[in-house]
């Protein structure tokens, strides 16, 4: 009996499947990712570059104002972060891990509940940034809180006894949160990932200079993805 995806695909018995062979969701969200970074570096003016940073990045401050007399910015700014980077290098570690886990999550859950997915983890990345840095003048941009949601995502259906399989783990049964937080690899990655968070939340920069990771967006991305996943998920619990 053949397994199918949640798109209906019956998925190839032998071998595996090409690396760039990416969901047309995910594809899509990468090269939008790119062509900004592009446009920032090559085609927009030094001013065109602080205005777009100014209405699309995530600021603190235009929280502690009232919305009353304010641009659009107050509204879609928690979620067109999520496309702005701050050079190739963030651009460059952000595609490889969103290529990675958002390849098993939209293969799971089709592009139209990937595209919400990416909203309301963008806005949960947004949300927990903005208890932390309340009223700040801090500037956050990346898609790494939307990434930490869908490898929270993963965490509940992705990881097998072998480890993480981008190619087939997409069918594997969704893990109750309980279940999840009592198998060894899960519990094993979430030591790690969450043990790299606390080491940047006391000044660990891991290479990337004067740059300041968003440890708080990384968190509430995760746990959003983690806790919320059933949500959007179209297969049935084990």
């Amino acid at each position: 009996m053949n397994h199918q995806d949640p798109q209906g695909m019956v998925p190839p018995p032998h071998g595996r499947e090409p690396v760039f062979n990416l969901p047309n969701v995910v594809l899509a969200a990468l090269l939008a990712m790119v062509a900004i970074q592009v446009a920032i570096d090559v085609a927009l003016s030094e001013a065109a570059v602080h205005t777009l940073f100014v209405e699309a990045a995530f600021i603190p401050q235009r929280y502690a104002v009232e919305a009353a007399g304010q641009g659009g910015a107050y509204y879609w700014s928690p979620v067109t972060y999520s496309l702005l980077h701050g050079g190739y290098a963030h651009l460059l570690l952000n595609s490889f891990w969103l290529a990675a886990f958002g390849t098993v999550v939209a293969r799971r859950i089709g592009p139209v509940r990937f595209v919400v997915f990416w909203v309301l983890g963008a806005l949960a990345s947004a949300g927990l940034f903005l208890a932390f840095h309340w009223g700040d003048q801090s500037i956050m941009v990346g898609a790494s809180g939307v990434i930490s949601a869908l490898m929270g995502a993963a965490s509940r259906f992705a990881f097998g006894r072998g480890g993480f399989r981008r190619e087939l783990a997409h069918l594997n049964p969704r893990r109750s949160i309980a279940k999840s937080l009592t198998d060894r690899t899960v519990v094993a990655f979430l030591a790690v990932w969450f043990g790299i968070n606390a080491l940047t939340a006391f000044g660990a920069s891991f290479g990337m200079g004067e740059s300041v990771i968003a440890w708080e967006a990384h968190v509430g991305g995760f746990l959003f993805g983690f806790l919320a996943f059933s949500w959007f998920d179209p297969l049935r619990a084990r």
